[in-house]
């Protein structure tokens, strides 16, 4: 039934709210619909419908009638470059596939790009620099070019002094001395044409060919395929040539990087200083060294690993082998770059106990890969002095740079044909035949967002998460599998079912254990919170996780407190940081439900709800009227110190879903994995002779269903799923990974240095962000990343290549005279005080994240000149949420003194309603839920542990049927739009045009204007345009008269305070 007809303007009169007070603004008049089946014939019954102004686009510049751009008119002069990076020389071989700003193309015969004929892989890149990892400020510690310190040293000499006098010579004869220190040089030798900018050093011996680069294998110039190929001899001769400064030019690798670190030779020893306190260590019993390839060497000597750089952001990292001189590692990286550089960095790198020292790098001119060439040899490790760091020490390695468009995955969006596998080089696979229900907040009632038709005359059904949670709960006979970063047990899930609303989760957790049923929780265990002999202490984070574990603690269910702990083989100080700062982020439920004919199946939930405190919440994102109702009890607002009485609550908004069919298989091996690695016995337990038995055996018990087992749904039904399940998690936390990091990409992971990581999270973003034909619309808590790429701070560490890749979706989108647009809702601020040091470092962060995307976006529109026709904020916008609730007749909220935050809230009744979501929708096609952040702490691997999905309805796709998705997923979007405007407009079935783009922000600016006005006001509408001011360049800044947050103030730029970087990425 349609509820657009509702007699009643306000759909909780049966839901316990009180009654609201009519809105001084007429509604919205209803739009007319186009092509598409109309979500709605008018605006849903919201509390108040907003007033928005009728859509208008004279913006003082020129816009055309359709979605295309329109042609630039020709100058008679070049338009100047905003950034001028420098050109190839022509005698360069490799082809320049894609015409980025200063970079020429080699004539071809067809404009079009030819596509590989196969697909090629792509794993995870490592974004962690190592520079991060050391516990002082030695100079043999990773020091990026752009760091300001002039207290660290830098570590490399200027790359044109290394390059000036040196170059590959294959000309000497046999009988002439290879190696004369007293001989003089030899003349210089004809140079090749893939080195006239640079030099790659190699250095063959007995074992390999020697230094080669190889043309791409496909179409690439219109010069004949060509490589340098050193023959096979013990020496190689170094000829000094003439070299200009400033020969380097920095290129924009924007593809996939295929990576090969073989084996060292000749390292030196940097271990000699300690070699003393070696050898007492070595007289001991038990020798203390611990080594990765588990074979015993006495001799104390260098613990190399290899890492991989591009622009200061480390792509890459070998494992550590021990004690080695000599090191073979034989490992594989493909990973995906987004990175301006001149140079590819090879560090090899010493572990110790305290962090890292560097033994020299090898460095790889960017221009000679540019082609998708192959460069591959052995090449002289070189020190700080730019010599090399030990007589013939040298590292075997290949390269080869293969641009984007030459990537046929990411060419027809996702599900495009019977052979798509799912997100390439993951952990799990992708899993097909489910079903899943996405959520929007804990609660939607009933008849309060609209019925949205679907596809094959199907109706788009909003869930209840908690309800359903509550509901899988009750029915479980089996098992019940809780992961948390918090989890109380005082909370309730369902509350608007007065025979159910009593139930905490404490108690049906309780009587569920009671029936037999095996009840595990496993939950972050938050250092600060401790329960020491009678003393209590709550915790920084008050996760309730030391008053739920006494809660349970005589009764049958179990309760593991899980803390973040690092490895023992982990530097002294990443061991303090990774237990102190970083936490357990995942949140899922897992239990057993009704399979038919007397037989069970698994099915989980999974995504940014944690089941605790201040998390239940409703579209309508209630501040003060439900204080009394349904939030008794239940008061959760951070921001404020002292007394918050009268004061609004926090709102919550978050996305939720659950899984039902294969993959939720793999979310329960998640957990099993953890509780496995987190219940071994520790210390003093390690005597006690007793075994962990608390999971459960699915093997053993024949009515659960495994995952083979399970019905499938059929693809040919429209309501058929495909899944993949995605973690960012280490070695530390799990158990299950391979043993010998030589077998790591077995199992699609990557490694640190003295563990194995899946970061399959960051993988599963960037091939969707790369695969997006459309548009790209995010919620999520923070939205930091690509730090590399910043005009300043870019040795910060932000490596996460997200918001740099949907940058450059959109630059390239502009270039081909294509719409496409990117729709980012945050929290106003972050959880806390908008003042305290920590939320201003990262709004900080947050501002520098942002500019740098506008500034991309803005040169690409100059580039082709459409910089007059358009705007960034055509194309990208970040959004928040707020809510304003009208005076209640007879409201008798405390005042206070008027010059706090607290009086000030309560006298204009506003909030920002909290984003906690971490969820992407590209192209109505596509999503991605789940725990994680979109910032360094999320997406690295070795920091938080978080886990999310990725699912698709196969025929819901643009590939399928040529034409704009309108499945599950869609409606999904329409709802959460449904939700923050308040209301439904054709024009958001194409959230790529212009119209939409500019529609959506007009309504964002309008609902800011009324959030901030000095008029206490209803608001129907939640969506607010992020208070910053883009102008036409790209520049961002706080708006006019408007820095600071509405009554709670700091800076909504953010500002730069000195406190610890890792707690704020």
């Amino acid at each position: 039934m349609d509820n657009y007809n509702s007699p009643s303007p306000y759909p909780y009169g049966n839901y316990g709210y009180p009654p609201v007070p009519p809105s001084s603004n007429p509604p919205y008049p209803p739009p007319s619909f186009g092509q598409y089946p109309s979500p709605a014939s008018k605006p849903y019954p919201y509390p108040q419908h907003p007033h928005y102004p009728p859509p208008s686009y004279s913006t003082g510049y020129a816009v055309p009638n359709t979605y295309g751009y329109p042609t630039a008119p020709p100058s008679e002069a070049p338009h100047p470059r905003p950034v001028e990076y420098g050109y190839l020389s022509p005698s360069h071989s490799g082809h320049l596939s894609y015409p980025y700003q200063g970079y020429p193309v080699h004539p071809t015969s067809s404009p079009q790009h030819n596509s590989l004929p196969s697909k090629v892989n792509e794993v995870s890149i490592l974004d962690r620099q190592d520079s991060s990892l050391s516990s002082s400020g030695s100079s043999t510690h990773y020091d990026h070019s752009s760091h300001n310190s002039t207290s660290y040293p830098p570590i490399y000499p200027p790359i044109d002094d290394l390059l000036a006098n040196v170059h590959l010579s294959t000309s000497v004869h046999a009988s002439q001395p290879l190696y004369n220190p007293s001989a003089p040089a030899s003349p210089p030798a004809p140079a090749t044409e893939l080195y006239d900018h640079g030099t790659v050093y190699g250095v063959p011996n007995n074992s390999f060919s020697g230094a080669r680069v190889e043309t791409p294998p496909y179409p690439s110039s219109t010069s004949p395929n060509t490589y340098v190929d050193i023959q096979h001899s013990p020496n190689l001769q170094l000829v000094p040539v003439a070299s200009s400064k400033g020969s380097l030019k920095v290129l924009l690798l924007h593809g996939n990087l295929d990576v090969w670190v073989y084996e060292a030779k000749n390292l030196p020893n940097m271990d000699m200083f300690h070699k003393t306190l070696g050898d007492m260590i070595n007289r001991l019993p038990g020798n203390m060294n611990t080594k990765i390839e588990g074979q015993t060497n006495h001799n104390i000597t260098s613990d190399p690993y290899v890492s991989v750089a591009v622009a200061g952001a480390t792509v890459g990292r070998t494992f550590v082998i021990s004690n080695s001189e000599n090191p073979v590692w034989m490992q594989h990286f493909n990973v995906p770059v987004a990175h301006h550089a001149a140079e590819v960095h090879f560090l090899v790198k010493d572990n110790d106990v305290v962090g890292s020292q560097l033994i020299g790098k090898v460095a790889i001119p960017v221009e000679h890969i540019y082609g998708g060439g192959k460069v591959e040899g052995l090449f002289p490790i070189l020190g700080n002095n730019g010599k090399p760091c030990k007589r013939e020490a040298v590292l075997r390695i290949s390269i080869q740079y293969t641009p984007i468009e030459k990537l046929s995955i990411y060419h027809d969006g996702v599900g495009a044909g019977p052979e798509y596998n799912g997100v390439p080089g993951t952990y799990f696979p992708l899993r097909r035949g489910g079903t899943v229900t996405l959520y929007q907040d804990a609660h939607v009632p009933d008849g309060y967002l609209p019925n949205l038709k679907l596809e094959y005359g199907m109706q788009y059904v909003h869930g209840k998460c908690w309800h359903d949670i509550f509901d899988a709960i009750r029915q479980a006979r089996r098992l019940i599998y809780i992961v948390g970063w918090s989890v109380w047990h005082m909370v309730r899930l369902v509350r608007d079912d007065n025979s159910l609303a009593h139930y905490t989760l404490g108690d049906l957790l309780k009587s569920k254990s009671q029936e037999g049923v095996r009840v595990l929780l496993l939950v972050w265990d938050d250092p600060t919170s401790r329960s020491i002999l009678g003393y209590k202490t709550d915790g920084v984070m008050q996760t309730h996780d030391e008053e739920t574990r006494r809660y349970f603690k005589h009764s049958s269910v179990q309760v593991l407190l899980c803390p973040r702990v690092a490895g023992k083989r982990l530097s002294w100080y990443r061991q303090r940081e990774v237990e102190v700062i970083y936490t357990h982020h995942q949140k899922t439920v897992i239990v057993d439900a009704d399979a038919g004919h007397n037989r069970r199946r698994i099915i989980s939930f999974l995504g940014g709800l944690d089941l605790c405190n201040g998390r239940y919440d409703t579209p309508q994102h209630p501040i003060f009227r439900t204080l009394q109702s349904f939030h008794a009890n239940d008061y959760h607002n951070p921001t404020y110190t002292g007394n918050t009485a009268g004061c609004p609550r926090e709102p919550w908004h978050d996305l939720h879903c659950k899984i039902d069919g294969p993959a939720a298989y793999d979310v329960l091996a998640n957990f099993e994995e953890r509780w496995r690695k987190a219940s071994k016995p520790r210390g003093i337990k390690k005597l006690k002779a007793s075994s962990d038995d608390a999971l459960l055996l699915l093997e053993r018990m024949p009515e659960i269903l495994g995952a083979s087992d399970i019905p499938y749904v059929d693809e040919n039904n429209p309501e058929c799923w495909h899944v993949q399940i995605f973690r960012s998690i280490d070695s530390n936390s799990v158990r299950g990974f391979p043993k010998d990091p030589k077998d790591a990409t077995v199992k699609n992971l990557v490694c640190g240095k003295n563990l194995l990581i899946d970061m399959s999270i960051h993988t599963a973003y960037v091939k969707a962000i790369r695969a997006a034909q459309h548009f790209i619309y995010i919620e999520n808590q923070y939205f930091i990343g690509s730090s590399y790429n910043w005009s300043q701070h870019k040795d910060l560490g932000a490596n996460n290549l997200i918001p740099m890749e949907i940058a450059l979706k959109i630059a390239d989108k502009i270039r081909a005279h294509e719409r496409f647009a990117a729709y980012i809702v945050i929290p106003m601020w972050p959880e806390g005080n908008p003042t305290g040091g920590p939320t201003q470092r990262i709004l900080f962060w947050q501002h520098k994240t942002m500019q740098m995307m506008y500034e991309t976006i803005y040169n690409a529109l100059v580039e082709v000149g459409l910089e007059n026709a358009f705007s960034p904020q055509d194309f990208l916008n970040f959004y928040c949420l707020g809510t304003r609730e009208a005076v209640d007749v007879g409201d008798t909220s405390s005042t206070g003194p008027a010059n706090t935050p607290q009086a000030q809230s309560r006298k204009n009744r506003r909030f920002m309603i909290y984003v906690h979501s971490k969820g992407m929708i590209v192209d109505d096609e596509y999503v991605i839920l789940g725990s994680a952040n979109i910032n360094q702490r999320s997406m690295e691997g070795m920091r938080d542990t978080e886990i999310a999905m990725g699912a698709y309805q196969p025929h819901h796709t643009w590939a399928r049927t040529q034409s704009s998705a309108h499945g599950q997923i869609y409606g999904y979007r329409m709802s959460l739009w449904a939700e923050h405007v308040g209301v439904i407009e054709d024009c958001f079935t194409e959230p790529e045009s212009l119209e939409c783009v500019r529609r959506v922000r007009s309504m964002g600016e309008t609902n800011w204007k009324q959030f901030a006005a000095q008029e206490v006001t209803e608001m129907g509408g939640h969506l607010l345009k992020y208070p910053v001011e883009v102008d036409r360049t790209g520049k961002v800044r706080p708006l006019p008269g408007q820095e600071t947050f509405p009554d709670v103030g700091g800076n909504i730029v953010g500002s730069f305070v000195a406190i610890q970087e890792n707690l704020t990425i």
